[in-house]
């Protein structure tokens, strides 16, 4: 997909001031309305502001925009980063924040975005008032979901300055991870959404759980993968090997005649729970390399004493 610099859309500065953008869009709306305008391209330019203006009108999806656009120009190749979102704290949000399949970088904000809900018009007619609903997605380590943590988890809260300029509101609490936690599983902190009014008690906060990139292992599900690199001759007769897994190692017995890509299954070793997920042991062959002469040498003993021609297999 492609970038688009919501800013030189409509022709305001990165630091412009909620009030400014929507003073230039109300212009810019008058002007190419496809009912008014006379310009050839007004529709599709009538079109490009109001996706524009959605996006930086809200002050929420404004600063995960500019979290993005920091190190992207207008109409360069862009590739959604995973979890862009992470550790912000948005109001009245809820569901699937990723970029899932879109091909259009005006996907992205509807779809994270696209179920967030305006609160204030609602506690401005009632008084006593419960706080809103405040939602974030969070990384843990895999590790944590096999043991449960203890862990601090520091939030970023977009909000309006007395001047008009989009900030964020760090804060950092304290959370229970609980053990067998699952990527896309939610928890809830009672009182830490945002404030009530008049006395009413405060909304909740909705941890959404992803997990960090891990170096060795894969999940999906309760279900955790890792691959194991053999010699062609451990693969081939056999072998006894500790591979190291989430929480510490097993002695892992590997067939003769495994072939790449084989998978052993080691059940009940995936991420806890009330039924565990398994662990997957992904066999990939490794070449050794034929840079010396003794080593080519070996290559063509072995050639001559297996005639083995994968193509045919």
């Amino acid at each position: 997909m492609k970038f688009k610099d919501y800013y030189e859309t409509l022709g305001v500065k990165r630091d412009a001031t909620q009030d400014q953008i929507k003073s230039v869009y109300r212009k810019l709306a008058r002007k190419f309305h496809p009912d008014v305008s006379k310009e050839a391209d007004a529709e599709a330019r009538f079109k490009e502001m109001g996706e524009a203006y959605k996006v930086l009108k809200d002050p929420e999806s404004r600063a995960s925009y500019d979290q993005l656009g920091t190190n992207w120009q207008n109409g360069q190749d862009f590739q959604p980063p995973p979890n862009a979102d992470a550790g912000f704290e948005f109001s009245g949000r809820g569901g699937n924040t990723g970029f899932g399949d879109n091909s259009d970088f005006g996907d992205y904000f509807e779809q994270m975005f696209g179920q967030k809900t305006d609160f204030k018009q609602g506690r401005r007619r009632n008084v006593h008032a419960q706080g809103e609903d405040h939602h974030a997605k969070v990384q843990i380590d895999l590790e944590d979901a096999y043991r449960g943590a203890e862990r601090n988890i520091s939030l970023r809260m977009p909000v309006v300055d007395d001047n008009g300029h989009v900030i964020t509101k760090d804060r950092t609490l304290s959370v229970n991870i609980p053990k067998g936690i699952r990527a896309g599983q939610t928890l809830r902190l009672s009182g830490q959404g945002g404030p009530g009014v008049g006395g009413g008690q405060a909304g909740d906060l909705y941890l959404e759980i992803v997990f960090r990139p891990h170096p060795r292992y894969r999940v999906d599900g309760r279900d955790v993968y890792v691959d194991l690199p053999l010699a062609p001759w451990e693969a081939a007769l056999g072998a006894s090997l500790t591979v190291p897994i989430p929480e510490g190692s097993v002695e892992l017995t590997i067939p003769a005649n495994s072939v790449d890509g084989r998978k052993l299954r080691l059940k009940g070793k995936g991420i806890p729970g009330k039924e565990a997920g398994d662990l997957y042991v992904v066999l990939t062959i490794v070449l050794p390399p034929a840079d010396t002469e003794a080593e080519k040498e070996a290559y063509r003993k072995l050639q001559a004493a297996i005639p083995f021609n994968p193509r045919a297999v």
